[in-house]
């Protein structure tokens, strides 16, 4: 009985294929389909061999004085591709996304920059379900995915501090809303939405530590959320007060 370690690789070829069986001494030829692969004869048990490119299933014959192996197959699995990121920038730490693309079941390794990711689940051969790893900085990182049939990249994922605020003025406005509230922080420069309890209100960025957001119009208390990819700030509130 003759077995291959591994039975597939990349259709481009130069995969080392551990061959065991027996009578293998005296071997003249390996082939993979119709093309012959280089090889080296390491006992009558074991041949590694070289997989030459091929494009889809094919069975390997060694070839021994005493006549031809039984054939068994190798797979050649395609490359993957990539398509998009269902998010393309996360918090520091604990950041997911979403990898589409193709041929993506065999996936072996993902790396953020060099980094591998602290997780990640090939849920079909488009799909790819993945938590980034931690970061201690803001910072924009290469995704590489690597499977079975190859390596893609041209994907890049930010890393983006939470918003942090420190203050904010005023805190009250009439109930019609439009009271602009001065907001004083750190890591504005990735807001995107600032919410006075469950409604997004406009807002100017004048930097990474100052904006300027507009009440929409509402009653009684309710919280003011800052948020960005990096996450959210809760600390405020703003009050409506009942207009006459």
């Amino acid at each position: 009985m003759v077995t291959l370690n591994p039975n597939q690789g990349p259709t481009s070829g130069g995969n080392q294929v551990i061959i065991t069986g027996s009578a293998f001494t005296g071997a003249t030829s390996v082939k993979f389909g119709t093309k012959s692969a280089s090889f080296t004869v390491n006992s009558d048990t074991q041949i590694t061999a070289t997989a030459p490119s091929n494009s889809s299933a094919v069975q390997v014959v060694i070839t021994t004085p005493s006549g031809n192996s039984t054939p068994v197959w190798y797979f050649y699995i395609l490359p993957p591709s990539k398509s998009s990121l269902s998010n393309t920038a996360g918090p520091l730490t604990g950041a997911t996304t979403t990898l589409t693309g193709s041929n993506l079941y065999t996936t072996t390794s993902v790396t953020f920059g060099g980094t591998p990711a602290a997780s990640f689940d090939a849920v079909n051969d488009n799909t790819v379900d993945i938590v980034a790893p931690t970061v201690t900085t803001p910072a924009t990182a290469a995704i590489s995915i690597t499977t079975k049939g190859g390596t893609t990249n041209g994907l890049t994922f930010s890393f983006v501090a939470a918003p942090t605020v420190t203050s904010m003025d005023p805190t009250a406005g009439p109930d019609y809303g439009g009271t602009p509230s001065t907001v004083i922080g750190t890591n504005f420069s990735d807001v995107t939405d600032v919410i006075y309890g469950t409604d997004s209100a406009a807002f100017q960025l004048i930097d990474d530590s100052t904006l300027v957001s507009y009440s929409p119009g509402g009653t009684g208390t309710v919280p003011i959320t800052v948020r960005s990819a990096g996450g959210d700030d809760t600390s405020q509130s703003f009050t409506y007060n009942v207009t006459p």
